[in-house]
């Protein structure tokens, strides 16, 4: 019982701040409004959002980390905001675009009856760098929008109708009634859409099982390593050629293994062979990598060699029944910080960045999604993870052998 209240607690724990962290998950605000070119008139948008966004922001409610920016730290380029959002500085970003307070006037001016309100502002997004913090954000940025343009609306409609001196200004907003209501409206960009559904199990549940089979691996191997210490055709292993033969075994049989796990999502066509069929007009058309099934498939490799001789060790360390609490452990603990966002975590859970789990995660979103690639880190760490354990692995098997024979003699004295 401890145990099961002391594990579990882990996984629950992740979203015990949930609420009061969202701060964490920053999304600009860029007022492009009224910079030049586009300085004709006095600005209305951008001012009026950027407004709104500080006194929601003073509130001291519970929201999203939203932070002003100015335009030119992306040297009043708003492609540049939409680089730094593929580049995970920021989960999303509203921008205001330069033109947005002029096509306004300009619309009740003129009359123009192809005015788009949402040629005003842009949300910028990717959803397939974490399709579950995604659904944390939406519902705030959607009432976010849905505020901007109320209040945005309820000023420019007063505006509007002060400057609706004559007849034929009056007759200009009869023509475009989109531009007073209303009057703005949001350009959706997801630069990298979660697609295909097929993907979820690819960088979710399904790798759960890739730390069952590398943990399974151990004992269902075992029975075979140990017939080279008591043959019946040849002489025995001397104990380091075991050690050298139960790892060069056990890494072929994750080559194998890894090669198997990755055929699954090749077989669900899971963006290998072509590019999300779910493009933004920001994606190139070609896959992540030319061919990226290799580089799944060695991520997968270095995954399981970080998980599965983690387990080994262990299990050589603690035996019998002990294997599988660590397995309860080992998995709950990787779950906990690889499936769900560390940011939006207690500070408890920063050590997740170093397990293993993580960085399969975060890579195969990178290869599947083309996403901004971290795979060096993602790789560097899994490595890591493979070279202690390695160095580890003659010591635990050492240990392994020292507590059977100290069992053995304690039966027989016992006997």
């Amino acid at each position: 019982m401890a145990f099961v209240l002391a594990v579990l607690s882990i996984y629950w724990g992740v979203f015990s701040q949930a609420q009061k962290r969202l701060n964490h998950l920053l999304v600009y605000v860029v007022d492009f409004d009224g910079q030049s070119p586009y300085d004709t008139k006095p600005p209305l948008v951008g001012p009026t959002i950027a407004r709104m966004t500080q006194q929601m922001l003073s509130s001291g409610e519970p929201t999203l980390g939203f932070s002003i920016r100015p335009p030119s730290e992306f040297n009043n380029d708003p492609l540049q905001v939409r680089q730094a959002i593929y580049n995970f500085k920021a989960w999303a970003a509203i921008v205001m675009n330069h033109n947005a307070t002029s096509l306004l006037y300009s619309a009740i001016a003129t009359g123009n009856t192809s005015y788009d309100p949402l040629g005003a502002c842009q949300l910028i997004y990717q959803d397939a760098r974490d399709n579950t913090n995604w659904n944390f954000i939406l519902p705030i940025i959607s009432a976010y929008m849905t505020q901007a343009q109320s209040t945005v609306g309820t000023h420019w409609a007063q505006t509007a109708l002060q400057n609706a001196s004559d007849a034929a200004t009056l007759r200009n907003i009869q023509a475009v009634p989109q531009a007073i209501n209303p009057a703005i409206g949001f350009s959706k960009f997801n630069l990298r859409p979660f697609y295909p559904y097929t993907g979820i199990p690819a960088v979710s549940i399904g790798l759960i099982y890739l730390i069952i089979i590398s943990f399974f691996s151990f004992s269902f191997y075992l029975p075979i390593h140990m017939q080279y210490l008591n043959p019946k055709s040849h002489p025995p292993l001397k104990f380091y050629q075991l050690i050298i033969w139960r790892w060069c075994a056990t890494i072929s049989a994750y080559v194998l293994l890894s090669l198997a796990y990755s055929f699954i999502s090749l077989a669900f066509q899971i963006n290998f062979t072509h590019a999300n069929p779910v493009q933004s007009e920001t994606q190139v058309a070609e896959t992540a990598y030319g061919n990226p099934f290799p580089v799944y498939w060695m991520l997968n490799f270095f995954g399981m060699i970080a998980l599965g001789f983690t387990c080994e060790n262990v299990a050589m360390l603690v035996g019998a029944p002990w294997m599988g609490c660590w397995l309860i452990f080992w998995v709950i603990t990787n779950v906990s910080t690889a499936f769900y966002d560390i940011e939006i975590a207690p500070a408890f859970y920063r050590w997740g960045y170093a397990w293993p789990l993580h960085s399969v995660v975060e890579g195969s979103r990178q290869i599947l999604f083309d996403l901004h690639p971290r795979l060096g880190l993602d790789f560097g760490i899994l490595i890591a993870w493979a070279a202690v354990n390695t160095a580890f692995f003659p010591f635990c098997c050492w240990f392994q052998r020292w507590k059977s024979r100290n069992h053995v003699t304690e039966y027989w004295v016992a006997k």
